[in-house]
């Protein structure tokens, strides 16, 4: 939102935000005729950003992106200005450092002699007048190799490894294990200097393509799709993709993803929920983005509620909820009672409005809490399910109790009550121990019920296999009341309760 509003305060018509990797592919493959998987090195002042796209036949798709917003150009030349420093206090005992008229000028020459060296091996920093002491006046001049400079920036460079291997990885997950980047496009005025080519080239094991002006090539890009929305241009599709996971809180404080990260947009996604508890009045959507398991770890981007549910048993109600992004990445959440046709909405606008910071915080905190997220979920889900298993245990004895011993009945309601307790705590071996004895009592229930199928008479009596007789007969020809059939599209989820 806020590039929108610099643009329009420019004096522009802003129709499309784009990013800068995604306009420097467009930018490069416009006259691409073969398909092509493509990527894209933005080595700029301030910051590294890395795209991998699948370019060919007008269509261009961003497959993933990673980066670093603390590395740039600017960090590179931090490095030669603390070298000609070291070395002038080592000589004067004077750190021009703290001397701001003697440190911009400092600067200066630092980028300089950067550039210089992209393209020689040696140059000269001479700055005459630098500074004055009690002796009188002190004159700066240093030679400067490539190798030096190379020495002292390798290990910033270096760190373009991470986000680059990180692309590539979700690029293959999501393309299969073979995929394979067949150009390097190279972009920002940094990637001029032969370390970074050496080290785009190391990683993908191709030439970087230098057809494009590194400096030029974002807004070229940016120019070719504003042609392309005020129709000058034609047969160009540009797709983009989600920075991070969107999804709802549900039973137990899960983030249930709807939309995955990379996904491409425009997109759009529905799941069916459901009810939590017997007579659940309505339900709150709690949007949210992010790579966390836990609802409380991600970002929440807005809520609302869904209300007017007729009073019925938990599951039977069915709420679909819809997650729809345009090409401009405004997110639609809207949620439907199937039941009763009453809807609510919300409309996000700044679902991709994370600053590159904060996408590769949120994605770096996923990675570093993995273990412990991959325990906290496994735990809610024996917990739901355990939780599941005791409400239609006690419903289907409500229902069908008088028809089996006391003793078993009464076995039967300490497993629910041990089920009830254990969902209680922390401990998932407890959960599960509990539920599996709940599993084994109630087959006294399930053993009775089929024992009066088979013995049912009438059409629907026990077929040739001599299995349990049809609805004529009081078998099990169907699904299990209450549950909802695979082609329903319903997931394994609920909403927390609304009084």
């Amino acid at each position: 939102q806020a590039t929108k509003d610099a643009g329009q305060i420019a004096g522009m018509e802003v129709v499309r935000i784009i990013n800068e990797p995604t306009a420097s592919a467009l930018a490069y493959g416009l006259e691409k005729k073969k398909n092509e998987k493509i990527a894209v090195f933005d080595f700029g002042g301030g910051t590294f950003d890395i795209s991998i796209l699948d370019v060919g036949e007008g269509v261009f798709e961003v497959i993933a992106t990673n980066g670093d917003t603390h590395l740039g150009g600017d960090d590179l030349d931090q490095r030669i200005i603390d070298h000609i420093a070291d070395t002038f206090r080592a000589d004067t005992a004077i750190d021009l450092r703290k001397d701001q008229m003697a440190l911009q000028r400092l600067k200066e020459s630092a980028e300089k002699a950067k550039c210089e060296l992209s393209t020689v091996f040696e140059t000269d920093i001479n700055l005459p007048f630098i500074t004055a002491d009690a002796s009188g006046p002190k004159h700066l001049q240093l030679k400067l190799t490539r190798a030096k400079l190379e020495e002292l920036t390798r290990e910033l460079v270096e760190r373009a490894r991470g986000p680059c291997m990180r692309a590539l990885d979700d690029a293959r997950k999501k393309k299969g294990a073979d995929f394979r980047v067949d150009e390097v496009v190279l972009v920002g005025g940094q990637t001029r200097m032969p370390l970074i080519e050496g080290l785009a080239r190391e990683l993908f094991g191709r030439e970087p393509h230098k057809g494009v002006n590194p400096d030029e090539v974002v807004a070229v890009g940016a120019a070719i799709q504003g042609a392309v929305l005020s129709g000058e241009v034609k047969d160009i599709l540009l797709l983009d993709v989600t920075p991070l996971s969107l999804g709802i809180e549900t039973l137990g404080g899960v983030m249930t993803v709807l939309i995955p990260r990379n996904t491409t947009i425009p997109t759009r996604k529905s799941e069916v929920f459901s009810t939590a508890a017997d007579g659940q009045p309505g339900v709150e959507v709690h949007v949210l983005q992010g790579e966390r398991p836990m609802a409380r770890d991600n970002r929440t981007l807005g809520r609302f509620e869904l209300t007017g549910i007729p009073p019925a048993p938990r599951g039977v109600p069915q709420i679909e909820v819809t997650f729809d992004i345009d090409a401009n990445g405004i997110l639609n959440v809207h949620a439907r009672d199937k039941g009763t046709g009453k809807e609510q909405s919300i409309v996000i606008k700044s679902s991709s409005g994370l600053s590159k910071e904060e996408v590769e915080r949120m994605a770096r905190e996923a990675d570093a809490h993995a273990e412990e997220d991959k325990r906290l979920r496994g735990l809610v889900e024996k917990r739901n399910q355990a939780d599941a298993l005791a409400y239609n245990v006690r419903r289907t004895l409500k229902e069908h109790g008088a028809k089996i011993s006391e003793a078993d009945r009464t076995k039967i309601e300490a497993a629910v009550k041990d089920v009830e307790e254990a969902i209680k705590g922390d401990d998932a071996a407890r959960i599960e121990r509990a539920a599996e004895a709940l599993t084994q009592a109630s087959y006294a229930i399930a053993q009775m019920l089929y024992q009066q199928a088979g013995a049912g008479t009438g059409p629907g009596a026990a077929g040739p296999g001599g299995g349990a007789g049809g609805p004529a007969g009081g078998g099990a020809g169907g699904e299990p009341r209450g549950q909802k059939g695979k082609g329903d599209d319903v997931i394994d989820a609920e909403y927390e309760v609304k009084g």
